[in-house]
């Protein structure tokens, strides 16, 4: 595995450039046998794509148990109904780059799936894919998908801002998980989850926010793209609700030890300047109950 640039970068001013070449090895270019079991029984994924305008975008994927399908060791096939105002399939008409990160919050296990991406029979995504793998438990906190949820007659919604209003800014702040989309010029799209006790994400004002990095894989592939292209996506789940936010801006990586200090466990700060709000009422009809917080969250 050769990392790019910006993620050597990272590794080099982390002090974990070794532990990452040693690594590397977990990425694959195919689909083996265990993602490919993973995949027949998972409902939710988080997509991340660029826009043309160099807008980097997160969203909510989700379906039928194996809506993200096996075509064979390196094709996968998303069936799902996008929001009618989603730009996601725009956003690959222009730029087939996608990174997916498909994600079991009962059984804290995650498969990142990065590649290019095509539409195919009208909605469906196929996904060629160029690195496959999965990623630790860590900072994930167990969720149970609902029985029993119909398709909901209630039409989706889309809001569209620049700034986060105050009930936006009180949802972030009370918030446990998100996912961060990023993107590099020739490595492509790269979606991630992040996660932490309430209160983790601090909402600076309406148009920015700033969150800690824990450790992690120390491969710092999020980081990596941003050092090379700061824009970035982040978005919210409303796991009771169904209900998405979802933020494009440009994120600063922060190293200052003063302003460190100030959030438990954090290697690193991500500064989020916020440039554009979407936020979808009704963006699926699954609903997550609550189950227990990570053991892995800095207190």
């Amino acid at each position: 595995m050769t990392f790019h640039s910006g993620e050597i970068a990272i590794q080099t001013q982390a002090g974990v450039r070794e532990e990452a070449q040693r690594l590397g090895h977990v990425i694959s270019s195919v689909i083996k046998p265990a993602a490919q079991e993973f995949l027949c029984t998972q409902q939710l994924a988080v997509a991340s794509t660029v826009d043309a305008n160099d807008r980097v975008w997160t969203f909510l994927l989700t379906g039928q148990p194996g809506f993200v399908q096996v075509l064979n060791k390196q094709t996968v096939e998303i069936d799902t109904t996008p929001v009618p105002s989603d730009p996601l399939h725009q956003n690959l008409y222009s730029n087939d780059a996608i990174g997916l990160l498909v994600i079991d919050l009962t059984t804290r296990r995650r498969l990142r799936l990065n590649g290019k991406a095509e539409i195919h029979q009208g909605e469906n995504i196929k996904i060629q894919i160029q690195q496959a793998f999965f990623n630790c438990p860590k900072y994930i906190q167990v969720r149970h998908l609902e029985k029993g949820i119909t398709e909901s007659l209630v039409q989706p919604e889309t809001f569209t801002t620049d700034t986060l209003s105050d009930a936006n800014q009180l949802w972030i702040a009370q918030a446990d998980t998100f996912f961060i989309a990023s993107s590099h010029p020739e490595s492509g799209a790269d979606a991630s989850h992040r996660g932490g006790f309430p209160g983790f994400v601090q909402v600076l004002n309406s148009k920015k926010i700033v969150f800690p990095d824990y450790t992690g894989n120390n491969m710092f592939q999020t980081f990596g793209n941003l050092v090379v292209n700061p824009n970035a996506g982040l978005l919210f789940i409303d796991f009771e609700g169904g209900h998405t936010l979802q933020l494009a801006g440009k994120a600063k990586v922060i190293w200052d030890a003063e302003r460190l200090s100030n959030f438990a466990g954090a290697q690193r700060l991500v500064e989020f300047n916020i440039e554009q709000v979407l936020e979808t009422k009704n963006a699926t009809c699954l609903r997550w109950r609550f189950g227990e917080y990570s053991p892995a969250n800095p207190g």
